[in-house]
């Protein structure tokens, strides 16, 4: 790591003491962005209440919104407080990632640390308030208290008050998945809407109102704001409870129905943070690195040993049923003949890694009710010589992928956790992909409730003692904790390409990715799997975009692992499979160019290792024309660029797989105009000429 690059550039820090005041008054402490255009107010209440606001461009977006907590077996900590004292910093720093959508990460804002005393119980507790140029954040810590060791909180009453009735996109507060499509309707319809499709799912503890973030919402005159949390360390997932009537919400936690409350926490601790990214065009969500910047830095070192890369997988034709994964049906997939097939593609095509799915014992009872003991994770299927597979991957130079799917028992995962990863480390594997699908076990806990979080970590943590890196599949959102824990890749948190061969409702519609860039994956890298070229994949189901969109995917999509999901043969003697061969994975800068929420969206991102560039956009169900300024181009330079583009009769439901290619030389005064079809995309690779 570059020690120039943590050094601050500028760091000023004072103290600001304020007397205690009296129950009539209102104390207001404001810190502001370095560019000044947003602001965060905080003050108490006449009755000692913990309240907020926030201002953009002196406009009121957040309106006084009350913060506190309901505790089990004491009083609730919301009012009677005085201020004691307000601690103010500012930091304007860069740092450097060690794989991600830029290298270099700008890390600039203004913060205040206000700390809160109750006048009558005298419990005291300080709130963090970060403002940057692109939104703001806060967080609460818990201090000490005499008598005291530990805290339990019912739930969080952090509300956010809106000042209008924005269009939202968003997804149901399901507590075990986030595989839902989108929904785009107004804030103040969200609650008939979610009780109309029944999306409490049945638990007791989640309301049919809440929404899961990162939640995104334009106002009418065009700024947007987007709702998410940052750092989720031993806590229980935030989602957002709707009061459509008061154009409102509050903090719904996850909840524990197994032990009856969200949260358990020894003290002191500091609850992670509550971010609101501020931007006027839609593009700017994307390119924000808010929450990242508000996860420490890097805790785990050196993590050379993942090397983001391409890969292939025995994935895809257990999901159009060509096989399965286990080998009762006598359709197995997962033997050293097919993995050795896969191997091979993968060698000539320029594809660094195989994942191979339904490698290991116990998929035969995958899905029954007591799944505890079901999988081990060092057994092999008797047709797949696995040590015969990596020594055979190794030799044409391929990395295996390991795959543990934990049935959504995760007990029986870390009981094997070391076993399995020692098995990895002796077979020089340092990547895998975990699964959770399933109700959780044991009953009553939820995959985003705290008790699943701190699974979650401990498996993170724990492969980073053995050198491996994680994906995660039916995961906890991303909230930018791989700035802390780097070996955490990516994760699925969202609803996949699966769902393209199988759903019944005929998969994800041409918006889904359009909406996915500016909602969950402002969370951080997400497994979508792009990639398919045989579009038909049932009677009753296809893939709904076109080709040029899934060449796309693979650079609007960020993730430091992309899968090239299809079958090798849908492949062979393809022109345009050229694409995923030349297109990189790891960034050394990002250029969000254009965008529109459930529109379009066009990225391009510099590859680190060769500089060369890569384009991509996608559109929704609406064909439309896109215009490419190449003045991210180094100046002075030519560039060999491969356009890959909708043909004029290209369609995704009627005509996907039509496409352009053409080659012609791009230099950075130059500037093109594209047709994007009716779900369709636009993918350029752009190599520097020597």
């Amino acid at each position: 790591m570059n020690k120039q690059l943590n050094k601050l550039i500028v760091f000023a820090f004072f103290l600001v003491f304020l007397g205690a005041c009296t129950t009539a008054e209102q104390t207001f402490i404001e810190v502001k962005s370095p560019s000044n255009n947003i602001s965060v107010e905080f003050f108490l209440k006449s009755d000692g209440s913990p309240n907020y606001l926030v201002k953009y461009k002196d406009k009121l977006v957040i309106d006084t919104s009350a913060l506190g907590f309901e505790l089990k077996d004491q009083p609730a900590l919301n009012d009677s407080f005085r201020i004691i004292r307000a601690d103010k910093n500012s930091v304007n720093e860069q740092w450097e990632l060690p794989w991600g959508e830029q290298r270099i990460v700008k890390n600039n804002y203004n913060e205040v640390v206000v700390k809160l005393k109750e006048r009558k119980r005298k419990r005291t507790m300080s709130i963090y308030f970060k403002a940057y140029d692109d939104g703001i954040a806060f967080r609460y810590e818990i201090h000490e208290q005499k008598g005291v060791d530990s805290l339990i909180i019912l739930n969080e009453n952090t509300q956010f008050k809106l000042t209008e009735d924005p269009t939202c996109w968003w997804i149901p507060a399901n507590w075990q998945s986030y595989e839902h499509l989108y929904n785009t309707t107004k804030f103040s319809e969200i609650d008939a809407l979610s009780k109309k499709e029944g999306h409490g799912l049945g638990h007791s503890q989640i309301p049919y109102n809440a929404v899961h973030t990162p939640f995104t919402m334009r106002n009418a005159d065009g700024l947007h704001l987007s709702f998410h949390e940052a750092a989720l360390l031993n806590y229980a997932s935030m989602t957002l409870k709707i009061d459509p009537k008061n154009l409102s919400m509050t903090s719904q936690l996850v909840g524990s129905e197994r032990l009856g409350y969200a949260v358990k926490r020894a003290l002191p601790f500091k609850t992670p943070w509550r971010s609101i990214q501020i931007t006027e065009k839609a593009k700017d969500l994307i390119a924000s690195n808010l929450i990242l910047n508000l996860n420490e830095p890097n805790k785990l070192g050196d993590v050379s040993y993942f090397k983001p890369m391409k890969y292939v997988g025995i994935w895809w034709e257990m999901h159009v049923g060509k096989s399965s994964w286990d080998m009762a049906s006598k359709k197995h997939g997962a033997t050293t003949k097919n993995a050795k097939y896969y191997i091979d593609f993968a060698a000539k095509n320029n594809i660094k890694g195989l994942l191979v799915e339904g490698w290991n014992t116990g998929w035969e009872v995958w899905g029954r009710e007591d799944r505890e003991g079901v999988f081990d994770f060092v057994t092999p299927y008797p047709d797949y010589d696995i040590k015969e597979v990596v020594r055979y991957a190794k030799e044409k130079g391929i990395e295996i992928i390991m795959h543990h799917e934990t049935s959504a028992a995760p007990r029986t995962y870390e009981k094997q956790l070391d076993t399995a990863y020692k098995f990895m480390q002796s077979l020089d594997i340092h990547s895998v992909k975990t699964g959770y699908v399933g109700k959780i076990i044991p009953k009553g806990e939820f995959h985003h409730g705290q008790w699943m979080i701190n699974h979650y970590q401990k498996v993170f943590e724990t492969a980073a003692n053995y050198k491996i890196a994680v994906d995660v599949h039916e995961p906890i959102k991303e909230t930018g904790l791989r700035r802390t824990y780097p070996n955490a890749i990516s994760r699925e948190a969202l609803r996949g390409q699966e769902f393209n061969a199988w759903a019944a409702d005929g998969g994800n519609p041409p918006e889904h990715i359009s909406i996915i860039a500016f909602t969950t994956m402002l969370g951080g890298p997400i497994d979508f799997t792009p990639g398919v070229f045989k579009f038909k994949v049932s009677d009753k189901n296809q893939i709904n975009t076109t080709l040029a969109q899934q060449l796309a995917l693979y650079v609007v999509i960020y993730s430091p692992i992309q899968m090239a999901c299809d079958l090798p043969e849908n492949y062979e003697g393809k022109p345009a499979f050229q694409f995923i061969r030349d297109v990189g994975v790891d960034w050394e800068q990002t250029k969000v160019l254009d965008g529109e929420v459930g529109d379009f969206v066009c990225i391009a991102r510099q590859e680190r290792e060769t500089k060369n560039w890569f384009l991509g956009c996608v559109t929704d169900e609406e064909s439309r024309y896109i215009t490419i300024n190449f003045d991210f181009l180094e100046k002075g330079k030519k560039y060999e660029a491969i356009i890959y583009s909708d043909a004029k009769d290209s369609q995704w439901k009627e005509n996907p797989t039509a496409i352009n290619i053409e080659k012609m030389e791009i230099t950075s005064d130059m500037e093109k105009r594209f047709e994007l079809a009716e779900g369709g995309g636009l993918a350029i690779s752009l190599m520097l000429k020597k």
